[in-house]
């Protein structure tokens, strides 16, 4: 797998452990082994700029994702499809607020987005409420999973 960070903010952001989390999403999910992704790490403004020209909504927000080949999970037992996954879109500082609403550090708001950017260039979605549930539950167990590898605790 070829996985790329690209900090482009001035915001110190742990880019071997979004790495690990973003290669452990992928294995489990069955995404090709060759499979590209790239992880950018943007400011406010730069995250608004995309938040309005791909959604229609001011204001940024913490992820966007952009899929590529349109791969879907791999099958137990078929060979997953070879391809670019596509471009997640982090803005650190949005995370850090997030993190700090919901009482965890802001590297777990990374992974945790890491992994639900991952899940949308899978074609997961969350427009509707049985797709939330799924994809949600799906997300929360990959971060356990992720998580318990790193001997940390739950997020």
């Amino acid at each position: 797998m070829s996985i790329d960070v690209l900090n482009e903010t001035d915001a110190e952001v742990d880019e071997l452990e979004l790495l690990s989390c973003a290669r452990y999403v992928m294995e489990q999910m069955r995404v090709h082994p060759q499979a590209d992704l790239c992880i950018k790490l943007v400011d406010e403004a730069a995250m608004e700029v995309l938040h309005v020209q791909w959604m229609d909504l001011p204001g940024p927000t913490d992820v966007m994702s952009f899929p590529m080949d349109e791969l879907r999970p791999g099958r137990e037992g078929q060979e997953p499809e070879q391809g670019t996954l596509g471009d997640i879109v982090l803005c650190p500082s949005v995370a850090a607020k997030q993190a700090a609403e919901a009482g965890h550090a802001p590297v777990e708001e990374m992974l945790l987005l890491t992994t639900h950017g991952i899940l949308h260039l899978l074609g997961f979605d969350h427009a509707e409420p049985d797709e939330e549930r799924e994809m949600f539950e799906l997300q929360r167990q990959l971060l356990l999973t992720f998580l318990a590898t790193r001997n940390r605790p739950g997020a």
